[in-house]
């Protein structure tokens, strides 16, 4: 049977992962409600987050798909993919056209000399255009130094909720077909013939991890042929060769594993008996074969500390909550999240440096530790600063956003005042377009902002270009904390005072704790309050005294709104029920005695 490898990417709405959901129920892979994003988070964020493997079987052909995620932050995992696939389906949404985080999957497809197939997908949008759209991917092809071969790309029209896709827009279709029949004669086979004779080479392009089995390594197999008891050698480069020996092997069918006893060339499955695999190393049945191309691992851009929970609320409600069980939850997500780095030395012993690839990065890992029964308390995020050349550097991005015409003026101005500068503006239907490149130390914290500026009809979407020299001093916090003074439970009466100062993050009956942050004050100071406090209840009367409390509903703290409304002196409180700010120093007279000390 020939073997056949794509991967498909995209930007995070463009569809992909329906696409590929409707693929997989046409070829018979997929029940109905049967979906790649299995995983509690995706679903319900509606985005990928873990790149999948998946497989059909279209005319005695088999297809090696893998979904790849479409946001920014997991963007060290498409890379890794490239490497494994012959060919990318590139998916554009037809209205909104090439976004930051196409641009950035497809310069490394292009780098790899992979020839890929555009999809526009959501041709039935009110607003589509998808010769507009075309054009645009043709220019993106062009400004990433595109061959004239690769510029030579196949497009197909789809609606992948539907399962429609047609050559032309002016063909007659029911379903995916034409794209099926493009990927058998646009994709090569994967292997060249008589590459299964030669000796072993294959590549870990993935991990995965099973209580089990231990670490798997997800590999493509290069040349030769992997049988089950075999012994193999692992090589790195400029690592000492180590040894291991196949205990299982897998394959895929549907987002099912198989088990096999042997995975020839071209094909991409599972390897389990080899403990410390590890992305891009070799597996070989002898030392002396020639290494596969390195795979290299975006480095992280923002730090944070993960710290175990010491607030008056501590112990209440997480099952998991020393530092050796926080140390051991961090390790095993090593195990399989390589976009990760964990510095496990501290003068405590309960302080762990985690760096990661951007906001969302960490916020998924800490609500999927709260789902397990963790606790745990976290710093606000700084990006890594590092020296290149000699020179102080830092990360940037570029950030895409399109917004309505009337809240161009106030984006421009909250990105000018974080240090970005506006490169290209254009007008696509009723939105403008607009692209800044700024540091990502002043992003951070913008996004809720900007929701709120635009009243939630913009999009906003980023991706890193790299360390550039530092910026200076950014001021992006306009507002200060509103801390509460005292313990007990907050009351309507005192609440309805206080939101006249600011925005409020609790409701009432909500217990609080000396050093809690219950809310924001507009004038940018820290105020300390009484959220306890009850009416005197006298039997005095006056005229409207009694008049009905109108409170105002609270801005509920998250996980990623937390980390982006904290302040550098407080901590995110996390546990499985409840997501809490706090300040550093719990009460007031040990924060001015730490403030008199800086």
């Amino acid at each position: 049977m020939e073997i056949r490898n794509i991967a498909i990417i995209a930007h995070v709405d463009h569809g992909k992962t329906t696409l590929t959901d409707s693929l997989m129920r046409q070829t018979g892979m997929f029940a109905e409600g049967e979906s790649m994003d299995s995983n509690a988070l995706e679903l319900e964020r509606g985005i990928t987050i873990y790149s999948k493997n998946t497989s059909c079987n279209y005319k005695g052909t088999k297809i090696n798909i893998v979904d790849t995620p479409g946001h920014a932050d997991f963007g060290s995992e498409v890379e890794r993919v490239l490497r494994s696939i012959d060919c990318v389906l590139l998916i554009v949404d037809a209205q909104e056209g090439p976004m930051p985080q196409t641009r950035f999957v497809l310069k490394k497809s292009l780098e790899l000399g992979l020839k890929p197939i555009v999809v526009i997908n959501k041709i039935d949008k009110p607003a589509a255009n998808p010769d507009l759209c075309e054009e645009q991917v043709f220019e993106l092809f062009m400004d990433l130094g595109a061959t004239d071969e690769q510029l030579s790309f196949p497009v197909v029209y789809a609606i992948g909720r539907l399962g429609i896709a047609k050559r032309k827009l002016s063909d007659e279709s029911t379903d995916l077909t034409p794209l099926l029949d493009l990927i058998l004669e646009h994709v090569p086979v994967a292997s060249i013939p008589g590459s299964a004779e030669k000796p072993l080479r294959a590549q870990s392009f993935n991990l995965a991890y099973d209580n089990y089995l231990g670490r798997l390594g997800i590999a493509r197999i290069a040349e030769g042929t992997i049988k089950l008891g075999d012994n193999v050698v692992v090589l790195h480069p400029g690592n000492e060769p180590y040894k291991g020996k196949v205990t299982k092997l897998f394959t895929f069918k549907g987002i099912a594993r198989e088990e096999v006893t042997e995975i020839v060339a071209g094909d991409i499955g599972i390897i389990a008996g080899i403990p410390e695999i590890y992305i891009g190393e070799t597996i070989a049945h002898t030392p002396d074969v020639e290494l596969l191309p390195a795979i290299t691992v975006d480095e992280p851009t923002i730090e944070l500390y993960f710290l175990i929970n010491n607030s008056p609320f501590a112990g209440r409600e997480g099952k998991f909550v020393t530092s050796r069980q926080i140390r051991e939850r961090l390790t095993k997500e090593l195990e399989v999240n390589v976009g990760l780095k964990v510095d496990f030395v501290s003068s405590s012993g309960d302080t762990f440096k985690v760096s990661g690839r951007g906001e969302l990065h960490v916020a998924i890992l800490l609500e999927n530790m709260r789902r397990e029964g963790f606790e745990l308390q976290v710093s606000q995020p700084q990006v890594i600063v590092k020296e290149v050349d000699g020179v102080k550097c830092e990360p940037f991005e570029e950030v895409t956003i399109d917004v309505p015409s009337e809240s161009q003026g106030v984006v421009i101005q909250k990105l000018g005042a974080r240090g970005a500068l506006m490169t290209n503006m254009s007008q696509t239907h009723n939105m403008i377009r607009m692209i800044f490149e700024g540091p990502t130390r002043g992003l951070l914290g913008y996004r809720s902002q900007f929701v709120v500026d635009t009243k939630g009809e913009g999009i906003m979407a980023s991706r890193v270009i790299g360390f550039k020299p530092y910026a200076g001093a950014i001021e992006k916090r306009s507002v200060g904390s509103m801390v509460s003074m005292a313990n007990g439970k907050a009351l309507g009466y005192s609440l309805a005072n206080l939101q006249e100062r600011g925005e409020m993050y609790i409701g009432p009956t909500t217990e609080v704790y000396e050093g809690m942050v219950i809310g924001n004050t507009t004038r940018g100071e820290e105020m300390p309050v009484n959220p306890t406090k009850g009416k005197q209840l006298t039997n005095m009367r006056a005229s409207g005294s009694d008049d009905a409390l109108n409170l105002v509903p609270p801005h509920a703290i998250g996980i990623e709104n937390g980390l982006e409304v904290m302040s550098e002196d407080e901590y995110l409180e996390i546990t499985p029920k409840s997501v809490r700010l706090r300040k550093q120093y719990l009460s007031e007279g040990e924060r001015v005695k730490h403030k008199k000390k800086d």
